[in-house]
């Protein structure tokens, strides 16, 4: 199945641009949210270099976001870039656990394999197989109590574009724990250019 990053531009704007006034855009190096300005008069999901991994997400963190800090760049949110210390990678993690498991819910809609991300190859590991639980454990919950509504508006759309069947169930999610070496690859895998390097480390949505 081809994947290409044109379609979810399109998905996005056709479900989300009338009521929420924003784009989905391909960007650069770095993802950024940018608000609506005298500049732009919609706001923007910039997303880097066409990655999948880097637009959905991006996206996932929109759906968490609430109305208030959809008028702030980023979110208004600050950042600690890759080299966090114990104590800022368990707080990372925390705070990633809802937006990856709407990210992973994303990609099994589109038909498409996902790697949980720590993103911090320069710092503390933690427990990387330990927060692919945490993560595994959300979408379970999210599969029984519901997902966020614009989460579960994008993955309705993407799953009537990739012909995926609906409601998500948790058999449709390949979960394995991983081993060290394992969770170093995946690890790796996610931080080398497909995903942020400044993390969203946040309070509350």
């Amino acid at each position: 199945m081809q994947h290409q990053y044109q379609d979810l531009i399109s998905l996005f704007e056709q479900v989300f641009f009338e009521q929420y006034n924003t784009r989905l855009v391909k960007g650069g190096d770095e993802p950024l949210y940018s608000p609506a300005s005298t500049e732009c008069t919609y706001h923007q999901i910039i997303f880097a270099h066409g990655y999948y991994e880097s637009a959905f997400h991006e996206i996932a963190h929109w759906c968490q976001a609430g109305e208030k800090r959809r008028l702030l760049e980023d979110f208004g949110y600050w950042y600690i870039p890759d080299g966090r210390n114990e104590k800022q990678q368990k707080k990372f993690e925390q705070v990633e656990v809802h937006p990856q498991a709407i990210e992973w819910a994303f990609n099994v809609a589109a038909q498409k394999s996902f790697n949980t991300s720590a993103d911090n190859l320069n710092g503390y590991q933690g427990d990387l197989s330990g927060f692919k639980s945490k993560v595994y454990q959300q979408v379970l919950n999210f599969i029984e109590q519901g997902f966020p509504p614009r989460a579960q508006q994008f993955i309705d759309a993407l799953a009537a574009f990739y012909n995926t069947d609906l409601p998500l169930v948790a058999e449709q999610f390949n979960y394995h724990p991983l081993s060290t070496n394992e969770s170093f690859s995946e690890n790796h895998f996610q931080n080398n250019g497909l995903s942020k390097e400044k993390e969203q480390i946040y309070d509350a949505v």
